[in-house]
């Protein structure tokens, strides 16, 4: 229920937003036109943004036949997480991160990278995964992919507007101030909304994903590798399209773009001793001491040499032989 009174506000903010630039820039006729290309705009992101997101962030399916170790872990968390197995997706960058995508848990999508596979051991993968289930049960991906194509849209829009002379309305009561000034506050407005949904919910899916995979100090290691290597390594289609970068587990943003001028999501660290805490508090599964790392309760096949994901060749094997499992 409150996911779905979220989902209904954020629609409500993000048209406005499209009506208030639609003013700006060819005035009452203007937000006219800008309402219905909202009102159309939503009922498309509802029904098929999760298709254009995978797209747009070079996500590619792959076959249970070729990648059976990856396939398992979803399917065992998933049956944990109690929702329907989603499809699997390898992003093709050597960035390590992972996104959730889909309207609902039976219409969803978890896409992890080529780095990802690569540079995280299996405990870290399967409570990386973890967390993005957590997404996809608690309804966040509906959230989080009408945000990114409904903030895409608002700065498209924006600069549509100024192209095509939109500031000389007579109704316009800025002119082509107003106009300039809407392709600047537009995307900023549009940050600032992808903000005020994404902190907390990062928060409770580290928590829900800790609880799935019963393994909190594994996600913490693997939120420290991939923040630390993400600022590294560019993920090109995320740079391109910066407005769907709230919905990476990590922020996907190379930072050397005004896009990151707001971070969309929450200290790293704040987060690392969250689940720290929270690994203290849950109770062990065995009889292994606190100070010894746990084994996850997942169990997943692994084959002699690791595996390599499809057409995704650079998840090649690490340095020891032993591929991109560990």
């Amino acid at each position: 229920m409150f996911n779905a009174l979220r989902t209904t506000l954020l629609l409500a903010a993000m048209t406005a937003l499209f009506m208030v630039v639609g003013y700006f820039i060819g005035g009452t006729t203007g937000m006219m036109i800008a309402f219905l290309f909202a009102a159309g705009t939503n009922l498309f992101a509802y029904w098929n943004s999760d298709k254009m997101v995978l797209r747009m962030q070079n996500a590619v399916p792959v076959e249970r036949s070729r990648v059976p170790e990856l396939y398992e872990m979803v399917d065992v968390l998933s049956r944990k997480a109690g929702i329907p197995t989603p499809k699997v997706y390898v992003i093709q960058t050597d960035q390590p991160n992972a996104f959730a995508t889909g309207r609902d848990p039976n219409n969803a999508a978890v896409a992890v990278s080529a780095g990802l596979l690569r540079h995280l051991d299996t405990r870290e993968v399967a409570a990386v995964v973890a967390h993005e289930l957590a997404h996809i049960r608690s309804r966040d991906t509906l959230t989080m992919t009408i945000t990114a194509t409904l903030a895409g849209a608002i700065s498209a829009l924006a600069q549509f507007g100024l192209f095509f002379g939109g500031g000389n309305n007579r109704d316009n009561p800025l002119g082509g101030v107003g106009a300039l000034l809407m392709v600047f506050l537009a995307p900023l407005a549009a940050i600032l909304v992808q903000m005020a949904v994404s902190r907390t919910r990062e928060y409770e899916a580290d928590k829900d994903g800790a609880e799935i995979s019963g393994d909190p100090l594994a996600l913490a290691s693997a939120l420290k590798k991939i923040a630390t290597l993400a600022g590294r390594q560019v993920n090109v289609p995320a740079e391109r399209n910066p407005a769907m970068a709230h919905m990476y587990i990590i922020n996907p943003l190379s930072g050397q773009r005004m896009d990151n001028l707001f971070a969309t999501h929450p200290d790293t660290g704040n987060r690392i001793v969250a689940l720290q805490r929270l690994a203290g508090e849950m109770p062990l599964a065995d009889n292994t001491p606190r100070s010894q790392p746990r084994r996850p309760p997942v169990t997943v096949r692994q084959s002699g040499n690791g595996w390599r994901v499809p057409s995704v060749e650079r998840a090649e094997e690490d340095r020891d032989g032993r591929g991109p499992w560990g």
